[in-house]
């Protein structure tokens, strides 16, 4: 008979197991008919969401290092996404912008989200609810 311990082992690997297979298949979803990155997109919604953002919350929110968000950054202005301004108030801080090309990407990403996910039922809804609280809880 298994202890306890191995037991509770054995659930802690099936948990990590199926963490890392949602994370996997969250990684395709997010990547359909797009050339972005799942990151890419993710400061193109924060700059949606909360408009003018600085560097250092967006490098914070997302746990990046300042250089792989500075190339990131970089490419994502290189391609008219963004736009990177200084601030009116403190000229040290460098802020992003979206801009319209930027918007149009954005809006092309969610629909083609949208259109892979279909029509969700309710109980996927609140299992997605769920499970993001309890992520973030634990992160």
């Amino acid at each position: 008979m298994q202890s306890e311990k191995e037991a509770y082992t054995k659930r802690d690997m099936k948990q990590t197991e199926k963490l890392i297979e949602i994370s996997g298949l969250l990684d395709n979803l997010l990547k359909v008919n797009n050339d972005r990155t799942v990151l890419q997109n993710k400061v193109l919604l924060f700059c949606y969401v909360y408009q003018s953002l600085p560097f250092g919350v967006i490098i914070d929110k997302l746990g990046m290092k300042k250089t792989n968000f500075a190339i990131m950054i970089a490419d994502l202005e290189k391609d008219g996404f963004v736009s990177i301004k200084k601030s009116n108030i403190d000229r040290r801080c460098k802020l992003v912008e979206l801009t319209e090309k930027g918007k149009k990407e954005l809006d092309k990403f969610i629909k083609d989200v949208e259109k892979s996910l279909g029509n969700t039922p309710l109980e996927v809804d609140k299992a997605i609810e769920t499970l993001s609280a309890f992520l973030n809880k634990i992160v």
